[in-house]
This record gives C-alpha cells, sequence and structure tokens, in this order.
C-alpha cells in the first residue's frame, strides 16, 4: 500500500496522542482557577496559617488583582509563542516539546506552595510560557507527522485535548475547592507535564523538519516508522521536493512514477511549478522575512487572520458571560454545576468535529461554525434585551457547540497546513503570538464593554462572526486531503 492511502497508523497515533499532552496541560492551565478561585483568593481565614503551619488558607486579593493573575498566563503565552519559532526551528519539534514541559512542572508546583500572590503569579506566568510554546510546536508536529487522510482528524486532537483539560481541571476542582486542597488543583498540571516529559522521548522527530535541516535519512527511517508496512517513496518524495527541490528529491528517492491511476490529481501542477520547487534548500524564515517574501506573505495573512477571529469572535467573553447568564435563572450552587455542563457541551462538540473534520473539510465547516456563532450572538442579545433565560442558556450552549467544532480547533491546524516548513516557524510564532495577545485583550476590554453596554456588547461579536463567514468563503482555501507542499503552491495563483 502507498502512504498516501494510509489513514491512521497505530505508531503515528501513538505519537500524536503523546505530543497532544502537552495541549491538556494547556488546558488544565486555562480551567484550574475556575471552580476554586473564589477559595483561592477570598477564603474566610485568608492568609492565616489556619489548615496548615506551612502555608497560608488563601492568598487574599481583591477583584482587580486576582483577574489579573488569573489572566497573567497570557503574557507567558504571548512571550512563549514569540520565541517559540526559533527554538523549535533550532531545536527541533520533538525536543522542543520535551523540555517545553519544565515550564508546567516548575509553574504548577510553585503555585501549589505559594504564600503570596507574587509567586500565584509567577507561576501562571511560567506555565503560560509553557502554554504558548506549546500551542505552536505541539499543532506543527501534529501536521508534519499526520497522514493526508488523517490530518484533520489527528489536527483537531489538539483542540480535543485542550477541551479536555478544562473540563477535568473543572470536574476535579469541585472536590479540590477547600483549604488547603485548591493548592493540588493547580499543581495536578506538573504531573502530565513529567508523563509527557518521558514518554515524547519514544517518539520520532518530524520528517518534514529533518528535510529542512538536511538529514535526509534520518527523515526516511522517521517516516517509515510513522507508516508502517507502507510504501513512502512518493510523499517522501514530494516532501524532499517541497523544500529542496525536483534533484534533490530524484537523488534521494530515484525517479518515481508520480502519475499513476489512483491519483494523479495530487501531482498534477507539478511540472508547472518546476521553477519554483527546483529553487533547491531554502534557509529558515525569520519574522521579519516573511513580510518581504510575496507567497510567505498571502500565507501568512490568511494565517493570522484566522487566528484574530478565534479570540475576536467572543468565545472568551462568552464563556465569561454565562456565569451571569446562568445566575438569572438558577442559584449560586447550579450556576456552578451548569458551567461545568458548558464545559461538558465544549468538549462532546470537539469530538463532533474529530468526525466531520475529514469528511466535511476546513472550509465549510469554518464557516457553518462562524454562521452559527454569529447567530446565537444574536439570539443572546434578545434573550437579554426581552429577559428571556431559557433563550439565553440554549444560546450559550449553541454558541459554544458552533466554536468548538470548527472555529476553535481549524485554525491550530491550519496554521501547520497551509506554510512550507522553512516559514512555518515565523509564521505559528506570530500567528499564536497574535493569537495569546487577542486573548488577553478580550479578557481584560470586555468587562468593561459589557458594563457599559451590557448584552448589546455581544452584537460585536456577531458583526465579527459574520465577516469571519466572509472572509473564510473568499479567502480560505480547503485543505482536506492535499499534501502540504500542494497547498502552498495554490497561494501562488
Amino acid at each position: 500500500m502507498d502512504s498516501l492511502d494510509l489513514k491512521l497508523p497505530g505508531y503515528m497515533v501513538y505519537c500524536v496522542i503523546i505530543s497532544c499532552l502537552g495541549s491538556f496541560s494547556n488546558g488544565w492551565v486555562i480551567g484550574s482557577p475556575n471552580v476554586p478561585g473564589d477559595i483561592t483568593h477570598n477564603c474566610p481565614n485568608g492568609a492565616a496559617k489556619v489548615a496548615s503551619s506551612a502555608f497560608p488558607d488563601c492568598l487574599p486579593m481583591n477583584t482587580g488583582l486576582w483577574g489579573f493573575a488569573v489572566a497573567s498566563f497570557c503574557v507567558g503565552g504571548l512571550v512563549g509563542s514569540l520565541f517559540g519559532g526559533g527554538i523549535q526551528t533550532k531545536f527541533g519539534r520533538k525536543k522542543t516539546i520535551i523540555f517545553n514541559n519544565i515550564g508546567w512542572i516548575i509553574g504548577g508546583l510553585l503555585i501549589g506552595v505559594a504564600v503570596n500572590p507574587a509567586m500565584f503569579i509567577i507561576g501562571r506566568v511560567l506555565c503560560g510560557l509553557s502554554c504558548g510554546l506549546g500551542s505552536l510546536s505541539t499543532p506543527t508536529y501534529v501536521g508534519e507527522i499526520s497522514t493526508v487522510k488523517a490530518r484533520g482528524t489527528m489536527g483537531t486532537c489538539n483542540q480535543f485535548a485542550i477541551v479536555i483539560g478544562i473540563l477535568l481541571s473543572s470536574v476535579i476542582g469541585l472536590p479540590l475547592a477547600t483549604v488547603p486542597l485548591w493548592r493540588i488543583n493547580y499543581a495536578i498540571v506538573a504531573f502530565p507535564a513529567v508523563a509527557q516529559f518521558f514518554l515524547m522521548a519514544g517518539c520520532v522527530e518530524s520528517p518534514r523538519y529533518l528535510i529542512s535541516v538536511n538529514r535526509l535519512e534520518e527523515a526516511k527511517e522517521n517516516l517509515q516508522r510513522l507508516r508502517p508496512g507502507a510504501n513512502i517513496d512518493k510523499e517522501f518524495y514530494g516532501m524532499i521536493e517541497g523544500q529542496l527541490g525536483t534533484a534533490a528529491a530524484k537523488a534521494a528517492v530515484g525517479d518515481v512514477d508520480l502519475y499513476d491511476d489512483k491519483k494523479d490529481d495530487m501531482f498534477m501542477d507539478m511540472e508547472s511549478n518546476s521553477a519554483v520547487v527546483d529553487e533547491g534548500m531554502r534557509a529558515p524564515m525569520s519574522m521579519m522575512d516573511i513580510f518581504k517574501d510575496p507567497l510567505i506573505r498571502r500565507i501568512a495573512i490568511t494565517v493570522i487572520c484566522l487566528h484574530v477571529i478565534q479570540q475576536l469572535i467572543g468565545m472568551n467573553a462568552v464563556m465569561y458571560y454565562s456565569t451571569t447568564i446562568f445566575n438569572m435563572t438558577f442559584d449560586a450552587k447550579m450556576s456552578m454545576y451548569m458551567a461545568i455542563v458548558t464545559t461538558a457541551v465544549n468538549f462532546i462538540s470537539t469530538i463532533l468535529s474529530l468526525i466531520l473534520i475529514d469528511r466535511m473539510g476546513r472550509r465549510p465547516l469554518l464557516m457553518i461554525a462562524e454562521i452559527g456563532a454569529c447567530i446565537f450572538s444574536v439570539l443572546l442579545i434578545i434573550g437579554y434585551v426581552f429577559n428571556v433565560g431559557a433563550l439565553l442558556i440554549v444560546s450559550v450552549f449553541g454558541y459554544v457547540l458552533s466554536f468548538a467544532i470548527g472555529v476553535g480547533p481549524i485554525p491550530w491546524m491550519m496554521t501547520s497546513e497551509l506554510t512550507p516548513v522553512y516559514a512555518s516557524s515565523a509564521v505559528g510564532a506570530i500567528a499564536t503570538a497574535v493569537n495569546w495577545a487577542m486573548n488577553f485583550l478580550i479578557g481584560q476590554c470586555f468587562p468593561l464593554i459589557f458594563a457599559g453596554i451590557q448584552g448589546y456588547s455581544f452584537a460585536i461579536f456577531a458583526a465579527i462572526a459574520l465577516i469571519a463567514a466572509v472572509f473564510t468563503f473568499f479567502r480560505v482555501p480547503e485543505t482536506k486531503g492535499r499534501r502540504l507542499e500542494e497547498i502552498v503552491r495554490s497561494f501562488e495563483k
């Protein structure tokens, strides 16, 4: 069997799952303050050492400082993603993922033993550094090792692991929302990080990365391990040709008959683009270089816009507002359970995305998600204006479902699908940094906007979702079932 016909070889799936342990840690950091947050900074005994002689019962913080402490991991995420491109280019995807766990381990343990707000904030920033670097390196690694036919499903695993982390942190946070057990809730992130630190050693380095640094023999061995029992000549030839040129591909693989009766269409444009693929080995681009190259600039703008849309469409704001919505209909305790139900809806919807992504394709699923986000944002406004509690709750669930099936996972996936290896680190670094910056912006600005115009603030998100759907229709290419090199060449037209 040709490797281009493979879908889910076992070892490849194993490598994807292990690499996504970092995404789980990312989700845990995001969700860990949700349930035990109040007992963390506002417990009855304050900084007194009643439950333990070694640690204060909680870390007293006012609302403003607590908001900054929780959001401070976004600052770490911004820094980690900005420097992540250079790190994964120099050290490779595998080593970056392995050593990225240090931030989660140290940060989680630091929060667990915090005796003042400063230690808590520093721990959140350290965790954020790993979240930022992980949000770049994990999708890149997954995209580069996945088969063509399962790249969508594998790519969605990144978001799926984040959602699982958020959900479990909320569920486990319920019994831990007491003094002094809240400390354990924040320190738990160190366990999956330690597990990934050791288990990732059993995974291979990305063959595409190895080709980019001219380690062709090792790249071929790793690709064969990822595609056991399959003929990898065509796939390997295409990888080399896309990065090093036709001459290098022929020297490494020999003459390969790319035009067979099964899938001529995947290679039909190679000869017409021989001038491009014969340019030879390309040096890794810097963040400044990508805006000087017309082809990469077009790709970079598309990728960055997808990440801006993911945050500005308002998911974090909806999750923030959900507490207020549930308090309108339920008591405080039931509202806490409903917040967990919202996270469960996010989890189930992400499973739906796993099923649909390689069947429907990225572009139609993304448009459905954006249109759904627009509709449910409008319904949120109607529910708010007419004080219809049931409509508000349905709108929150519908919005979360819309976001999770497309807007959540697809930008991370398409970052690696749209970008050639020599530019992937730089483009990914900028896109991820912009994502974290927008995340922080929404977290800080939305409460102010909501305080001013209340539920009408969701008109902003409805408008952004509509603009996003138009942008996707005209500017985002379909990547389902297409080789990465073929996708890149489509931007030349």
